[in-house]
């Protein structure tokens, strides 16, 4: 079928537009937009009418449509003033309102890339899927496809300079809701990446539900909601929504130290996620300060600096080696040639580990294989011994002298054959 023998099809159907017409053979020609694509195919299909009249030739759709006053008015081209296009509902039409909801939504956001989407509405995708039925055409764009683009080109237009459009990783996505005759935006949450030191124990590393009303607030809690008054993602998260004025974060880190633990030397490498940020760009000297000071001799950051998404799965999925300094107890005296052997032995030894009594009810219930890659005692006395231990991540180092109940061989505590506790744990290096 030829492009007029469509175009006839699609003119029997009913008043289109310009926009709606040139959709439909949008994929035949460049240069053109779809409205002076569809202004053409409608002032041929006009001088073929004509020509069908004055030679009294036998087209039966060209004769019923030249008698009509619809093609009367596509002829003179004034199709679509007083009737409305039976495909976009007149959408075509009111694009400048589409684009100045969305500036509206926009003028309080920092960014400098932005796509525009569109969620259709059940009619709209209906009208499209019976026009292409009935006219039987095969070069069509998407009706979404071609609204995304002309409102996006309005919207550049209105916002000016250093605004593009980016396909790939916007900043702000633009979301047309026809059915709603609303826009709404999803803005690119900013990731930035750092290392924090843990300076006091007692503090975890994210916000934990209160255990009694999981969350929503009760006496035990202090209607706070949580089980620790603080966390270090709540302590470097504070000053971030402050200066992106965002809605809030999410904390992401390589691994976790228990609660009693303190994370010293050069700290534990985390993104800190800033989601729906108003300002994008911050300076990151500030943050730090500002984190450093409100936080003081709590937490500790350095090394702050932008990153993308991609970055939170590697740190999630990363198996990095730690070095704890542990100060352990034991039930009774123990001599200092025999705590060494046992960590000689211990030093190089692969651990089957069974998940720990006091995390099982939160992790499956597995065996791990994990290596001691080194250990050493660097102090012993009558009350208690110092003991570093460089092991690979995942490794539940307090289980590593308590034996968790024979759960982990082998253990210092099955070597020795003295009950030994952590009773201090401090992670000293994160090999990232």
């Amino acid at each position: 079928m030829n492009i007029l023998e469509t175009a006839k099809r699609i003119i029997h159907e009913g008043p289109i537009c310009d926009y709606c017409m040139g959709r439909q053979f949008a994929n035949l020609s460049t240069g053109l937009t779809n409205d002076e694509r569809g202004r053409a195919i409608k002032l041929a299909l006009a001088m073929e009418g004509d020509r069908v009249l004055k030679d009294d030739s036998d087209d039966s759709i060209l004769t019923e449509l030249s008698k009509s006053s619809r093609f009367a008015r596509m002829s003179s081209g004034k199709e679509g003033e007083d009737e409305e296009c039976w495909v976009c509902l007149g959408l075509f039409n009111n694009l400048s309102v589409w684009a100045e909801r969305a500036v509206t939504a926009l003028k309080d956001f920092e960014y400098s890339t932005f796509l525009v989407g569109t969620k259709m509405s059940g009619l709209l995708s209906e009208n499209e899927e019976i026009l292409w039925t009935e006219s039987g055409a095969t070069h069509a764009e998407q009706f979404k496809s071609e609204l995304n683009r002309e409102v996006g080109k309005l919207i550049a237009a209105r916002v000016g300079k250093g605004k593009e459009v980016d396909f790939k990783q916007p900043d702000i996505l633009v979301t047309l809701n026809i059915a709603k005759e609303d826009v709404s935006l999803q803005v690119r949450s900013v990731y930035i990446q750092g290392r924090y030191r843990k300076l006091v124990r007692g503090i975890p590393q994210t916000r934990w539900p209160c255990r009694k009303c999981k969350g929503r607030g009760c006496e035990d809690c202090n209607q706070t909601g949580k089980q620790y008054p603080e966390s270090v993602d709540e302590l470097v998260s504070a000053p971030l929504i402050v200066a992106t004025q965002s809605a809030g974060t999410k904390f992401h880190g390589a691994g976790r130290e228990d609660i009693d633990a303190l994370m010293l030397g050069s700290g534990r490498p985390f993104v800190i996620e800033s989601v729906r940020p108003v300002i994008r760009t911050i300076d990151l000297d500030e943050l730090t300060k500002a984190i450093n000071d409100s936080a003081a001799g709590k937490v500790e950051v350095e090394g702050m600096k932008f990153v993308n998404r991609d970055v939170v799965e590697t740190l999630k999925t990363s198996k990095a080696d730690k070095l704890y300094k542990l100060k352990v107890t034991f039930k009774e005296m123990i001599s200092e040639e025999k705590l060494k052997s046992a960590i000689d032995t211990l030093t190089g030894a692969q651990i089957n580990q069974r998940t720990p009594h006091r995390v099982v009810h939160r992790r499956a219930d597995l065996i791990r294989k994990r290596r001691v890659h080194g250990m050493e005692l660097t102090e012993l006395t009558d009350e208690f011994a110092i003991i570093t231990v460089h092991c690979e991540g995942g490794l539940y180092v307090k289980e590593l002298v308590s034996g968790d109940d024979k759960r982990t061989i082998p253990s210092l505590t099955e070597l020795i054959g003295i009950q030994a506790i952590v009773t201090e744990l401090d992670v000293i290096k994160v090999y990232i």
